[in-house]
């Protein structure tokens, strides 16, 4: 659970909209998936390993596609409860190695999602997100939500790692292709560090992550890398 802090020394709650700036992070993503650029390079590789440009597409759109479909799902026999964010990726985390079967498996649903084709893909982020923008108006902020591995955390928790994933791969898609990466939304850039730092500190405990911010020469394990 790390070392040295505790969950009650953390700030439990950034005080941001997480509905806003999920929202913008997906408007973010759009505008990349749909460039010209992206059409051009569908069947290139990315600049992650094993990731094709159209697969990364594909896995950039799952973050606009899976809220909503959580949401219908319900919740399996088996569930385990999360708190937060940071939690999420706690357990959830991967492997390095590429060829781990669970990063392979990721790699695979996102050439799925995109084997329609590029125009379908944006179609299909684009129509997320006109029903997303009426759903999350309606959910209470702390509507559980079961997720991957049974995993069940409050719906704005679980935006946050969707912001986390469109940040991350809107970078990683733009730089595939060459085009400039849109800013982040500012309410998404501090609720990903405050989740990313959350994760680093229970990971390797406060001493460590205050090194790494300060002391370039005491970091060697890299403490604020978070994949």
């Amino acid at each position: 659970m790390g070392r040295g802090v505790g969950r009650g020394a953390e700030m439990t709650s950034t005080g941001l909209d997480v509905r806003n700036a999920y929202l913008a992070s997906l408007d973010r993503a759009l505008v990349v998936v749909a460039a010209p650029e992206v059409a051009a390079a569908w069947d290139a590789d990315s600049v992650l390993r094993e990731f094709t440009v159209r697969g990364l597409a594909g896995h950039l759109a799952r973050a606009g596609t899976l809220v909503e479909a959580y949401l219908d799902a319900g919740f399996p026999a088996e569930t385990r409860d999360v708190p937060d964010a940071a939690e999420y990726y706690l357990i959830a985390a991967l492997s390095s190695d590429v060829d781990d079967p669970m990063n392979a498996s990721i790699r695979e649903r996102g050439e799925s999602v995109a084997e329609g084709g590029h125009a379908a893909l944006v179609e299909m982020v684009r129509t997320a997100r006109a029903r997303l923008e009426v759903r999350l108006a309606a959910e209470p902020a702390d509507t559980p939500i079961a997720v991957i591995g049974g995993m069940v955390l409050p719906l704005d928790e679980y935006l946050v790692t969707r912001i986390v994933e469109l940040t991350t791969h809107t970078d990683d898609l733009a730089v595939s292709v060459g085009i400039p990466t849109p800013e982040p939304d500012p309410a998404a850039a501090t609720l990903v560090t405050h989740c990313l730092v959350t994760l680093a500190r229970r990971r390797h405990g406060d001493l460590a992550v205050l090194r790494a911010l300060t002391r370039r020469e005491r970091d060697a394990a890299e403490v604020l890398r978070a994949f």
